[in-house]
């Protein structure tokens, strides 16, 4: 049974979901470091709030682990390239909190606007002081959005519906996509940076975005112009705002996320003109659920069917597309297993994926990945997968590139692999039959029909008289039993190479037997993993 450990509070329907798929359920809070670190030995996946920071020391060599969920959007309390190299999936939670973060951002802008807070505060302290507190209407103004994510896209269209003008920025977000909106989208932030009256940010927090609303940023802006932060801290420069603020060129700010948390530097959240919360954007009894809830769906659905959904460190597949994918991604793994033992004496360089067909429709990326997979993970004593096979591959050098074509060709599906060493070049491809079989239908420069699965004995040799008889006769004086065999040659007379499927692993003198026929040219073994083997970067242990 697979085991999940949780570190941070989750709600109870969260961890009765998990328990409800099948799983075992280990909730241990308060962690230090080190603990979170030998708990995780005898854990296949793990899910964690921000109150739990996942470093390089506490996720190298977890080979157990194989999953990471933060219920929550951001995940910079994640060593990301750490986890992508110990080939640990990370996952998020992008939709369960959207509304209720969106919903504060709203709240900080309007409380922002109209002095709520001060305000307030005023009244409390005993106070009737209208005059100080004279504030701005929304209707007409200009808001400045930089990310149109889930939230970024939901308050933008809530600041719509009172009546501003929205402008955007998102590297990934077309004109006209926003358009359809009703979100005018530029190119790049200096582009709407002097044209708003407020300015709100919901990007992660990554070396791009780190400090990008700096001092320079806001000295350009609209004298009078508000700031809120309700996404991560450490995206606005709070010294550059602080000081923006200080000399009456920023009006105001609201902020809910800080650089540090809890802040020690209270300079920013001194200052009257900024409304301050502690982290409340997701706090709410509604998104604590729906976040619960969807870190326990993510996470049973990976390890216990093999689902990828909002992956931030690999291309990730829905459940339905996994199933279509999944053996694809098995014929991709097998061709680089069956590659990597062909080129065990040279070193690989470099490897070109062409997918033809059916398989040109598919997720190649994922592809590619399983095929790196194939072909590394016998070589190294790095544990191997489709999230860290790329990167693996390129750390060593090997160059990988595909291309695809959706022209059938003589087979409805064609996956072809040639590798690159210091030597030469070999090739191999292969094709799906039906929903499960995998078929070597070229390697090397032959043609043939050959089983994807188990022992391979590839026999190279002249095509003369006798060599099926004599290679049976060897085989079967050693007690190797010949399951299935494919032949392929240049003509008769001519170079020609032998695939037999064989239930056993022939022995050492058998294989020497076969090496001093005068008509052989090479012979070698591969092995490749049984029909029907599950995938194993998908298996969890027992």
């Amino acid at each position: 049974m697979p085991r999940v450990l949780i570190t941070d509070n989750l709600s109870a329907a969260g961890l009765n979901l998990l328990r409800e798929s099948g799983l075992e359920v280990d909730v241990r809070s308060g962690l230090t470091p080190a603990q979170v670190r030998e708990a995780l030995h005898d854990a296949d996946g793990i899910i964690i709030r921000s109150g739990t920071t996942l470093t390089p020391e506490i996720l190298t060599g977890q080979p157990r682990l194989k999953a990471i969920v933060r219920a929550g959007v951001g995940v910079d309390n994640i060593d990301l390239p750490s986890a992508t190299r110990e080939g640990i999936v990370v996952m998020n939670t992008p939709a369960g909190n959207t509304t209720s973060t969106a919903e504060h951002t709203l709240a900080m802008l309007l409380a922002l606007s109209r002095n709520i807070g001060p305000a307030a505060a005023s009244m409390k302290a005993g106070k009737w002081d209208r005059k100080s507190f004279t504030g701005t209407q929304l209707a007409g103004k200009t808001l400045a959005v930089v990310g149109l994510g889930r939230i970024g896209m939901a308050v933008a269209r809530r600041a719509l519906g009172l009546e501003m003008k929205v402008v955007g920025y998102d590297p990934f977000l077309s004109a006209q996509k926003g358009a359809e909106q009703g979100i005018e989208v530029v190119r790049n932030i200096d582009d709407l940076i002097d044209r708003c009256d407020f300015l709100t940010v919901h990007t992660p927090l990554t070396e791009e975005t780190r400090g990008v609303i700096n001092a320079q940023r806001l000295a350009r802006m609209r004298k009078g112009a508000r700031i809120i932060n309700c996404a991560r801290g450490g995206i606005i420069d709070e010294g550059a705002l602080a000081d923006a603020i200080e000399s009456g060129h920023i009006a105001g700010a609201a902020m809910d996320v800080f650089l540090q948390e809890p802040p020690t530097d209270r300079r920013l959240i001194n200052l009257p003109q900024v409304l301050a919360t502690p982290h409340l954007g997701a706090s709410t009894e509604e998104a604590q659920e729906m976040v619960a809830i969807e870190a326990a769906e993510i996470l049973s659905g990976f390890l216990m069917r093999g689902e990828v959904r909002h992956a931030v460190n690999m291309m990730p597949p829905t459940a339905a597309e996994m199933a279509d994918v999944r053996v694809y991604l098995d014929l991709a793994r097998r061709l680089g297993l069956l590659l990597a033992q062909s080129c065990r004496s040279n070193r690989v360089t470099a490897a070109q994926l062409v997918y033809r067909g059916a398989a040109a429709s598919k997720n190649t990326k994922l592809l590619t990945s399983a095929f790196a997979a194939g072909l590394l993970e016998q070589a190294l004593d790095d544990y191997v997968n489709i999230v860290n096979a790329e990167l693996l591959a390129k750390e060593r050098g090997i160059r990988l590139t595909e291309s695809t074509s959706t022209e059938q060709g003589d087979f409805a599906t064609l996956i072809r692999a040639t590798v690159e060493t210091e030597t030469g070049e070999i090739e191999a491809a292969g094709t799906v039959f039906g929903r499960q079989f995998q078929r070597l239908v070229r390697f090397d420069g032959f043609s043939l029909d050959a089983h994807l699965d188990g022992v391979l004995l590839l026999y190279r040799h002249r095509d003369v008289p006798g060599q099926i008889g004599f290679l049976g006769s060897v085989l079967g004086k050693h007690g190797v039993n010949i399951a299935h065999m494919a032949l392929g040659r240049t003509g008769p007379g001519g170079n020609a190479l032998g695939v037999f499927n064989v239930d056993s692993l022939p022995p050492a003198a058998a294989l020497e037997e076969i090496a001093l026929n005068p008509v052989a040219t090479g012979v070698e073994v591969v092995q490749l993993p049984p029909q029907g083997e599950p995938l194993p970067w998908l298996v969890s242990p027992s």
